[in-house]
């Protein structure tokens, strides 16, 4: 076997090549290699310049994700690349693909940079709960100044190679194919015109930045407010802004103690696990035995929101629709929507004008016909959430799909067996739920119904990848995995309600604890009627034992939907951000809680967090064990993506097993003595509990 780091001289330069499928990622073999081949080539008399170049389709794109969570072997980065630095011969890094972390640290360490006009670097460390300790925090900020480094490190977004040249991250850019030929080329360039040594360590233009107050007391307010909760964004500012004003051996020092301070800390381990997670989810066993079919062509019917959303997605994909609507007129306003999503994609620089011309001249249609779907390869209904209409729209598709095509419903709670039953094709059958707006959400839930086939199964997981989406597979049940997770701890912010917190103070806690919104603003949002919808068709269904709240109904009957309407549990007026809260809805409440005959208590912030997640966690467990979720990293996913449970702390799995399972037992169980129906310990927490294993030991299986 190959070492993977070798190097070779050709005339005057050292080519240095790391060749570690798939991307060249900063193992110890790797970080062992690139040292030994670096100061090889230094000692070699006839070499002049040193070029650092990788195999395959990109630089070196990052650490080696084996080595996570894992002790580190020596050499460490940071001391391969301040030794890569410290060479007195020039040393040359030409990127191609992507250069991200460790590996964009290494270039920084170089004495040159050249990239391919197609290339991306980046520094995303924050986004796993650290920073770039590699001397990133360092490096960066002396070639191009605190605000730009910042704005690069603290999102940790990647930035093109086009943009990187503007900043002085990047010296050179080549549009040739072959970047080894340019960066050959390139280091003969320095060596003929006797280019000196620069080491960025050294640099000192931006180290006045350290002084200006202001913009740093500007990025962490920004941070904060960008990223709720978050340390390693904050970590960042204050490594750079105390490093350019040490000595850079003291700033790289002051950067590494910084770094294993967030090393040990929880947003480290969760952002790790949803890190893991995100390519864990779509290992399901329907695709190890199904080959997904084609996608040349989807059907939509409904031109609503949430078809006209979901159009969208398929046309950003580049994937040719077919919109199926009642009458012309509803047509026309489905068109619109789709159009006017676009328009957005344009503003925001996702696609040119002309794109987006294209695609709605000729790869979107629109018909009142259902036969114009005879030659689309999946088809998804979204129609209004009643079990009748959506039988009656998949009569028609069996009717006149193709044979093979796919049919699938955009249901939110509806039963997908029995939408699967009334058709002559129910292998061909499956849910796909799509979360609103659906070009824009992630979450794209799998609902596997009974007879789904393995191929059906695999096609819509293609499909997910296809519309960029996080693709969850789920099981037939009322609300699937999201939204019956969300129905239970729902009826525990009722219930907090209804016995003395105002929905006003749940919703600043839930949201302290991270998530985006609390639920009664969510409520707003999606519109409370549809929850309203939702309780009444399951009124008659309900266990006598189950405590129902009077409250949310009330308001419901006032009309007041939400933000559509302008009241809901908050007051919205057109044109300005959020709502304001209302006296009107706490009389309600009041007058509800006295027929009841509650007398209003109050609970502390961490009390109702810690109500509201014991709620969430012990449904999921529930769902875990029934198979409506493959594995807990299936919920984690679910919630991250879907109902913005912050993901610097894994998800609600992870949450529940980095506080410890035991203590959400005792917790549940001690609230089990005020309501014994609703705080019911899932058996699977139980058996866990008792067996001294957590969620995460269920993810491996």
């Amino acid at each position: 076997m190959s070492p993977p780091v070798i190097w070779n001289r050709e005339g005057e330069i050292a080519v240095i090549t790391i060749d570690s499928p798939p991307v060249n990622a900063l193992g110890h073999a790797v970080r062992a290699g690139l040292l030994e081949c670096a100061l090889a080539a230094a000692a070699d008399e006839a070499v002049k310049a040193i070029l650092i170049t990788c195999a395959g389709r990109t630089f070196i794109a990052g650490a080696d994700i084996r080595e996570f969570g894992k002790p580190l072997v020596e050499p460490l980065l940071p001391d391969v690349i301040n030794q890569i630095e410290a060479l007195n011969k020039l040393v040359v890094a030409a990127i191609h693909g992507t250069a991200l972390g460790g590996g964009f640290e290494v270039a920084l360490g170089s004495h040159y940079r050249i990239a391919h006009a197609t290339a991306k670097v980046g520094l995303p460390e924050t986004r796993l709960g650290v920073f770039p300790g590699a001397g990133g925090t360092q490096r960066t900020p002396r070639l191009c100044g605190a605000e730009v480094a910042l704005r690069i490190m603290g999102p940790g977004a990647p930035m093109a190679a086009t943009q990187a040249v503007k900043h002085g991250l990047i010296d050179e850019m080549t549009e040739g194919d072959d970047i080894r030929s340019a960066g050959l080329a390139y280091c003969q360039k320095l060596i003929e015109t006797k280019a000196p040594i620069r080491r960025s360590s050294e640099d000192t233009a931006h180290l006045g930045d350290a002084k200006n107050t202001s913009l740093f007391e500007t990025l962490e307010a920004e941070f904060a407010q960008k990223f709720k909760g978050e340390v390693a964004p904050q970590q960042c500012v204050r490594s750079v802004r105390e490093g350019l004003a040490l000595p850079f051996a003291e700033a790289i020092a002051n950067e590494r103690k910084l770094f294993l301070e967030l090393m040990d800390t929880p947003q480290r381990e969760g952002l790790i696990h949803a890190f893991f997670s995100d390519r864990q989810v779509s290992k399901i066993p329907e695709a190890k035995i199904g080959q997904a079919r084609p996608l040349n062509c989807i059907g939509v019917v409904g031109g609503g929101t949430m078809g006209a959303g979901i159009a969208t997605a398929c046309l950003l994909a580049n994937i040719p629709v077919v919109t199926i609507e009642r009458d012309q007129a509803a047509l026309d306003a489905g068109r619109e929507r789709i159009d006017a999503a676009l328009v957005g994609a344009v503003k925001r620089g996702k696609m040119t004008q002309e794109h987006k011309d294209a695609l709605m001249n000729r790869s979107w249609s629109g018909s009142t016909d259902y036969a114009a779907l005879a030659d689309v390869d999946l088809v998804i209904e979204a129609v209004f959430e009643n079990m009748d209409v959506k039988k009656s729209v998949f009569a028609e598709l069996d009717k006149y799909c193709k044979a093979g095509a796919i049919l699938a419903s955009n249901t939110s709670y509806l039963d997908v067996d029995e939408i699967a039953a009334s058709i002559s094709r129910p292998k061909d059958v499956l849910g796909l739920h799509f979360f609103s707006p659906a070009h824009v959400m992630k979450l794209l839930e799998v609902v596997v119904a009974k007879e789904s086939a393995n191929d059906v199964v695999a096609t819509a997981f293609a499909l997910a990848k296809k519309l960029r989406k996080v693709a969850v597979r789920a099981g037939v049940c009322d609300g699937f995995i999201g939204n019956r997770i969300l129905g239970n701890y729902l009826k525990c912010a009722y219930y907090m309600v209804e016995d003395g917190v105002s929905p006003y103070q749940l919703d600043r806690a839930v949201k302290a604890f991270g998530y985006p919104m609390g639920p009664f603003e969510m409520g707003d949002l999606a519109g409370l009627d549809i929850g309203w919808a939702t309780r009444k068709r399951k009124a008659d269904t309900l266990d006598p034992r189950e405590r129902t709240v009077a409250f949310i109904d009330k308001i419901c009957e006032q009309g007041w939907f939400g933000q559509k309407t302008g009241k809901g549990f908050y007051a919205y007026e057109k044109g300005v951000r959020g709502g304001t809260e209302r006296p009107e809805v706490l009389a309600i409440i009041e007058a509800s809680r006295a027929e009841a005959s509650i007398t209003a208590k109050s609970y502390s912030d961490e009390e109702i967090v810690e109500r509201y997640l014991s709620a969430l966690i012990n449904e999921a467990a529930n769902v875990i064990e029934e198979g409506i979720a493959l594995r807990p990293l299936d919920v984690d996913q679910t919630s991250l993506y879907g109902y913005g449970f912050p993901r610097w702390r894994g998800g609600p799995m992870k949450y529940a097993d980095m506080v410890g399972l035991s203590k959400v037992v005792e917790n549940i169980e001690r609230y089990a003595k005020e309501d014994d129906y609703f705080w019911r310990a899932a058996p699977l927490l139980k058996k866990l509990v008792a067996d001294h294993r957590n969620f995460d030991s269920l993810n491996q299986v």
